[in-house]
């Protein structure tokens, strides 16, 4: 394996972000709250957002006691939305079943409403400091040029995946958590999808990809995802209303907020259906709970 423990750990601890998430005293709470909103969202958005919802509900009872409507609201612009009403599921069940605690061992994790075997092993690595194979794309990126040689990681194999990862682990919990992290971050900062920072990275003398003359990959192309005008972005459009109003709007508030009538409408019984929005006796939608 091209990958020496040894000098990722230094690399980590001399170049990873100072994130509030990392921060020792920071609690597995903190961390589960960090990871759900991860997903899909870039950093940058993200911290301002984990800031303020630490501050309002540091620990998962006090998320579970508020609304649906109150958690979705202070999502804000995060994206993915549905990932607000699993964490506040998730919170009532570690509020009644866990003491308050989010629990250490991957299982119970998985038990979790929500809560996927990523989240899972995440969360025992980074918050419980356990030995467990954290897989997401920024791993698999380092993994295929630094141990096949590839230029990308091509379609994502968990089996594959996560063998991959387990055999790159140092065998003790400790340091095996804080290179799980610290992969993360290299995929992240320096092996990029576009433009890798190779004459930085801490394993470019061993690494497979250079050794190869970096060929080109040639794998299957990885489908262009775009926002505008897809039913995401009008879910977006929608839920923005109900997000700056102070209690329940007509319909005709949410028709202007897209032309086609037909994808607007899919787009509303959707989000009813999500839970994410409710309507009233009188016809009237709002966030759930706040009617």
């Amino acid at each position: 394996m091209a990958v020496d423990p040894d000098v990722l750990l230094d690399w980590f601890s001399a170049h990873g972000r100072d994130l509030p998430w990392r921060d020792p005293g920071c609690s597995a709470w903190g961390v589960l709250v960090s990871e759900i909103m991860l997903q899909q969202t870039p950093v940058a958005r993200v911290e301002p957002i984990w800031r303020e919802w630490m501050a309002r509900w540091p620990v998962p009872s006090a998320l579970a006691a508020s609304t649906q409507g109150e958690v979705v609201r202070a999502w804000g612009k995060l994206g993915y939305p549905r990932r607000a009403l699993r964490l506040h599921e998730a919170a009532g069940v570690i509020a009644e079943q866990h003491g308050d605690v989010v629990p250490s061992d991957v299982d119970t994790l998985l038990a979790l409403p929500g809560i996927g075997a990523y989240t899972a092993r995440a969360v025992a690595a980074f918050a419980y400091g356990r030995r467990a194979p954290v897989v997401d794309t920024n791993v698999r990126r380092v993994v295929a040029r630094a141990v096949h040689g590839a230029g990308d990681a091509g379609p994502a194999s968990n089996t594959r995946d996560m063998a991959d990862v387990e055999a790159l682990l140092p065998a003790q919990d400790a340091p095996a958590a804080k290179f799980s992290a610290a992969i993360m971050e290299l995929g992240a900062l320096i092996c990029t999808a576009r433009a890798p920072k190779c004459a930085d990275c801490p394993i470019y003398d061993e690494c497979a990809w250079q050794l190869a003359g970096r060929p080109e990959y040639t794998g299957p192309a990885k489908p262009v995802q775009r926002y505008a005008g897809t039913d995401r972005y009008v879910r977006g459009r929608l839920l923005d209303v109900l997000r700056g109003s102070e209690g329940p709007v007509e319909k005709a508030r949410l028709d202007l907020v897209w032309h086609d009538g037909g994808q607007r409408d899919r787009c509303l019984d959707s989000l009813l259906v999500d839970g994410l929005l409710e309507q009233t006796r009188d016809g009237l939608f709002a966030l759930p709970g706040e009617h």
